[in-house]
Parts: structure tokens; C-alpha cells; sequence
């Protein structure tokens, strides 16, 4: 019941839900000859990729400041990450992740689609759908950017200030058991941390123009799919 495991639940439901939005459809087109998905379908597939993908950004933030506050504060860490403040960082994090996939989301399917409508992608990503777009897309193009940019900045920054104090106490300590103690507690997280960042960022923190779809497509499977999977074992065997 510490703040550590709740954030852990938390991210384990949120790959449960990261998994589950595409996995059974790719798989579904893996086993049948229909790769049909309906306009409604899309919208929605892109719009819960898209919170879950920002909620799991803001989570993993989250997870460093409590590593912060348990390493460098150890004696105020229950009092600071009382149970009250996980919750509401969390209903945060949701609140922030939705608004953000309902105003991504909602410009870029109020774009006119007309043909052709095959999507190069195993599934409703935002870059392969703008491409079908019959108007010009850059404007909706420079918001995905700077929302992106601004979310990864804001979420990187406070990552590495984070982990910047706990490398500073942890120098500080004169104890190599102490200091072999606390590095344990943040290897896990500091390894999903650059599992995860690395994809996300070569995605979508670059312009379109230097995309390639095929190689999109062959990224994607590791945040959507294989990220998902070995989060748990990652977690799991460090503990």
C-alpha cells in the first residue's frame, strides 16, 4: 500500500489498457482476410491510444518525483506522498490525458477524408491518418507537435531534475549498502523510462517529413505491444 506499488497498479492498468485498444484488432487482421475498421472505430482506437500514451508519460513523471522524495526526504516521504495526493495526481493525470486526446482527436478528424481510405498502419495512428487527409494538414500538424514537444519537455524535465537530486544524495551517502539500496529502487523505472521515451520521441517528437511509415509501423509494435509486456517483468524481477 505504499505510493511505490500504487503507482505500479497504475501502470499496470494503463498498459492492460494500452494493450487492449490494438492488440485484439491486429491480431483479429492477423487471422481473418478482413482488415475493416469503421470510421467510428478509428476515432476511437486513436483517441484511447492517445490517453493512454499521454497518461503513461505524466505516470512515469510522477514515479520519479516519488523516488525523489523517497530517497533525498526518506523521513517525510508518507507525510509528502500521503495517500490523498497519490489519488489526486492520478484524477490528474486522466483529466489532462483526456482533454489532450479529445482536442488531438477532435482536429484531426475534422479534417475531410475522401479516398482513398487505406490505412498504412496496423492501426489508427495519428501519422498514417493524416496522411489520407484531402486538405492541407500542417496547421493540425504543428498542434500534435507542440503538444507533444511540450508534453515530453514538461514530462523529461522533471524526470531528470528528479533523478539529478537522487544521484547527488545518493554520492552523498557514506554507506555502499545505502547507496547500492537506493540505486536498486530506481533502476526499474529508469529502464522503463528509457524503453519508453526512446520510442515515443523518435515517433512523434519529428516532423512528418521525416517519417517513414514502414519504419513507423515497425516502432510502434514496441510501445504498443512489446513496452506493455515487459513492464511487469521489468518491475517484477528488480523486486
Amino acid at each position: 500500500h505504499t505510493p511505490m506499488y500504487f503507482f505500479l497498479s497504475v501502470l499496470a492498468f494503463m498498459d492492460s489498457c494500452f494493450s487492449t485498444v490494438d492488440t485484439p484488432k491486429l491480431l483479429e487482421n492477423f487471422l481473418t482476410s478482413s482488415q475493416y475498421i469503421s470510421f467510428a472505430g478509428c476515432v476511437a482506437q486513436m483517441a484511447l491510444m492517445t490517453l493512454h500514451g499521454i497518461a503513461e508519460c505524466l505516470l512515469l513523471a510522477i514515479m520519479a518525483y516519488d523516488r525523489f522524495v523517497a530517497i533525498c526526504h526518506p523521513l517525510l516521504y508518507h507525510t509528502i506522498m500521503s495517500q490523498r495526493l497519490c489519488f489526486q495526481m492520478v484524477a490528474a493525470i486522466y483529466t489532462a490525458s483526456i482533454a489532450n486526446s479529445a482536442l488531438l482527436t477532435g482536429y484531426i478528424f475534422k479534417l475531410p477524408y475522401c479516398g482513398p481510405n487505406v490505412i498504412n498502419h496496423y492501426f489508427c495512428d495519428i501519422p498514417p491518418v493524416l496522411k489520407l487527409a484531402c486538405a492541407d494538414t500542417a496547421e493540425v500538424e504543428t498542434i500534435i507537435f507542440s503538444s507533444s514537444a511540450l508534453i515530453f519537455s514538461f514530462t523529461i524535465t522533471i524526470i531528470l531534475v528528479s533523478y539529478a537530486y537522487v544521484l547527488v544524495t545518493i554520492c552523498r551517502m557514506h554507506s555502499p549498502e545505502a547507496q547500492s539500496k537506493a540505486l536498486s529502487t530506481c533502476t526499474s523505472h529508469l529502464t522503463i523510462v528509457c524503453l519508453w521515451y526512446g520510442t515515443i520521441i523518435f515517433m512523434y517528437a519529428q516532423p512528418s517529413s521525416l517519417n517513414s511509415m514502414e519504419q513507423n509501423k515497425f516502432v510502434s509494435v514496441f510501445y504498443t505491444v512489446i513496452n506493455p509486456i515487459l513492464n511487469p517483468l521489468i518491475y517484477s524481477l528488480r523486486n
